[in-house]
């Protein structure tokens, strides 16, 4: 690539450390990473600690050492930059979310991305309700870990009919005040963020490749301040965490035990490395020399301790189990021991507990020759790389007047702005009416309200959705959306209802609304459900109800029979039962007996009694109930898995008559159980069907 006196198409990419600054300049060329210069500096004074920024002009200095260093290497100018947050600052959530769909339908990509915005503010809310820091978070990233789809795993739900959807998600969360540092010292070196990542996201991209995420793997990127950690599996990565302590604190404890500054004690540190000794003057200026063995000696101690807290972090993260294997990158690593004690305090092989530096870059190019390949270089390259797979910065847009600030993942959406704005996710989605509960016959029962009015979006003054993308200096305008209608539902609405009771009486056949107790109350069809109701929907009804119904008064001395046995008006009537009464004889006391004949002499009904004045019958789902045959045949039309079917000849239909109109072979099996619905409810075949009604007949599997 040629040299330009401008940027171009080269990345530049920042490794902010707690001890160095790594300034990286680099393109992508295919799958190969070309890297044209490399620079680094180490801070004069502690200006970070722990991977914070504690001094930014300083650290503003040395980036502008690096950044000039680099130009005049390159004959170039450079403007943009890629940099890294550290975990010391990061905190993840994880958060599962599972959204009850209204009735089962086919999944768009709307609807995943109304439940990624569910899980986002599920996680957020989780995470406010946690933190106590009294720091302003904002979330800079989030990655589904796996989708559920009807309550099991699922790759993809896009196109699937679901009834229900869900997801396990990792939200992660930066302070304010950690950004704000960033970017001041950055901009202090005349340089512009271009790209934000995260320090063990931008190690992953060189130290795991694609491949090997379908692996338990964990990273831990060792530096001076911190040990960042990522753990991979099922392609993706799961979880992210950090451990305070890492090189910075094996240096403290050389500095101790030798009476010297921190600086010697760092170069002590990193002389035992490649040599069996190393000479320095302490404090008061003497001369000394320490063996290799005595600083391993001195630091043991701390490598366990450091290394048992990045193992036990692991677990924590890896649901109470150890990863399968861990690479090692960074700095703080590289010390003697510290992979052996990681690996005994995660049970596992020490052969799969390594750096990572050489054997993984396979596809990046020094133009340097000479530049030494060790773990040191992971994530300064990482952050080049990261460029590549997102550009993430951070923009600012207007939202309801409202100057807001939103880590841009590079495919921002209004959703994602009214989220950092504090607006409620129902006030951007149609809202139901309030919603009726009830129970009947012991089982929860819902009506759930009518859906209202989506908010009303406009983004620079036209019309949007909250799936718009939205880019930096955007003016976002957002009218919150409305709840629909309070439910409402009445008694002669619930399909058990509709179902009715067929007694004899008299020899005539006799249809019975059901008894609808509510609370304990009596209702008519009219009644309306309130919220918490108690229905009991009776499934017999009682002698005097009967008459009650069929508004017949008998009197005084007349007997009662039910199924051709003596009843009183508390006797219960069911389904199909036969009821009887007449006139007591004038010399007989016993109805079972002499006068058991008066019974089977009785007329049909003539329509003479209170109540039987119906010349013709009617759907069950009307009020005025049928008590009296009508006189001579009829015709009906019903409808008939969807087509019209005429009925004819008879006085009476029920069910089973459906049959000797349709092709319909009950003897050839074709499925695991018959279906017969008539109406919405399941069908008995010596049921009666009037005038409209709607039946399905079919066989299911």
């Amino acid at each position: 690539m040629a040299q330009t006196k401008g940027q171009g198409n080269l990345v530049f990419g920042l490794d902010i450390g707690t001890r160095s600054i790594v300034g990286t300049v680099g393109f992508r060329e295919g799958d190969i990473f070309n890297i044209l210069a490399q620079e680094a500096r180490e801070h004069e004074t502690r200006a970070m600690l722990d991977g914070q920024i504690h001094d930014i002009a300083q650290v503003g200095n040395t980036i502008l050492e690096v950044k000039h260093a680099l130009e005049n290497k390159l004959d170039i100018k450079l403007n943009d930059v890629c940099i890294a947050a550290a975990g010391r600052v990061l905190e993840t959530v994880e958060v599962h979310i599972e959204w009850e769909l209204d009735k089962e339908k086919s999944i768009t990509s709307d609807d995943v991305a109304h439940l990624t915005s569910m899980g986002i503010e599920k996680a957020y809310a989780q995470f406010v309700e946690s933190n106590t820091s009294g720091l302003h978070f904002y979330c800079v990233g989030n990655s589904v870990v796996r989708y559920y789809l009807n309550g099991y795993q699922i790759g993809n739900l896009e196109n699937h009919k679901a009834r229900s959807i869900g997801a396990d998600m990792i939200a992660t969360f930066l302070p304010d005040e950690v950004v704000d540092g960033l970017y001041k010292a950055v901009e202090m070196a005349g340089l512009r963020v271009v790209n934000l990542t995260l320090e063990p996201i931008a190690a992953i991209s060189v130290a795991i490749p694609e491949m090997y995420r379908m692996l338990n793997i964990g990273l831990v990127d060792v530096g001076a301040g911190t040990s960042d950690i990522c753990i991979t599996k099922d392609g993706c990565i799961i979880a992210y965490g950090m451990i305070p302590v890492a090189g910075d604190a094996l240096t403290e404890t050389i500095a101790k035990a030798c009476l010297v500054d921190f600086n010697t004690a760092e170069l002590i540190k990193r002389g035992i490395e490649t040599a069996d000794y190393v000479e320095y003057n302490d404090i008061m200026g003497l001369p000394q020399r320490i063996e290799k063995q005595a600083v391993l000696d001195m630091i043991r101690d701390q490598i366990d301790d450091m290394a048992g807290m990045v193992g036990d972090k692991f677990k924590e993260l890896n649901g109470g189990k150890p990863v399968s294997a861990v690479f090692v990158v960074g700095g703080g690593g590289r010390i003697e021991g510290y992979t052996q004690k990681l690996s005994e305090h995660l049970g596992i092989m020490a052969e799969r507990v390594a750096l990572r530096g050489e054997e993984v870059m396979g596809k990046i190019r020094f133009k340097d020759e000479d530049v030494k390949k060790d773990s040191l270089l992971v994530t300064p390259i990482g952050i080049c790389l990261n460029y590549y797979d997102q550009s993430n910065n951070f923009i600012y847009v207007s939202f309801n007047e409202e100057h807001i600030k939103i880590y841009d993942s590079g495919n921002l959406a209004v959703v994602d702005a009214a989220m950092h704005a504090d607006f409620p996710n129902d006030g951007l989605f149609p809202r139901r009416g309030k919603a009726i509960n009830y129970t009947l016959n012991g089982k929860k029962g819902i009506k759930r309200g009518n859906l209202g009015e989506a908010a009303k979006i406009s983004v620079n003054g036209l019309e949007a959705d909250m799936h718009t993308p939205i880019h930096a200096n955007d003016v976002i305008v957002v009218e919150e959306s409305t709840a629909g209608d309070a439910a409402v539902l009445k008694i002669a609405d619930l399909p058990e209802f509709k179902s009715m009771i067929a007694v004899k009486v008299n020899g005539s056949r006799i249809l019975l609304p059901r008894i609808v107790l509510v609370n304990g109350e009596e209702k008519t069809e009219y009644y309306e459900v309130c919220d918490g109701d108690d229905i009991v929907m009776s499934d017999h009804y009682t002698v005097a109800q009967v008459k009650r119904f069929m508004d017949v008064t008998l009197e005084e001395g007349v007997q009662i029979l039910v199924n051709n046995e003596t009843a009183s008006d508390d006797t219960p009537v069911y389904e199909n039962f036969d009821i009887k009464w007449a006139m007591k004889a004038a010399d007989t006391e016993d109805i079972t007996g002499a006068y058991k004949s008066s019974f089977d002499e009785l007329p049909e009904d003539d329509g003479s009694y209170k109540g039987s004045k119906q010349s013709e019958e009617t759907s069950a789902g009307d009020n005025n109930i049928p008590v009296k045959k009508a006189s001579g045949a009829r015709t009906i039309n019903v409808s008939v898995n969807g087509e019209g079917i005429r009925l004819s000849g008879k006085n009476e239909y029920v069910f089973v008559d459906v049959f000797d109109y349709i092709d319909f072979d009950l003897q050839n099996v074709g499925g695991k159980r018959l279906i017969t619905d008539l109406n919405g409810h399941k069908a008995e075949y010596m049921e009666p069907i009037y005038e409209g009604a709607e039946i399905v007949i079919r066989w299911e599997n």
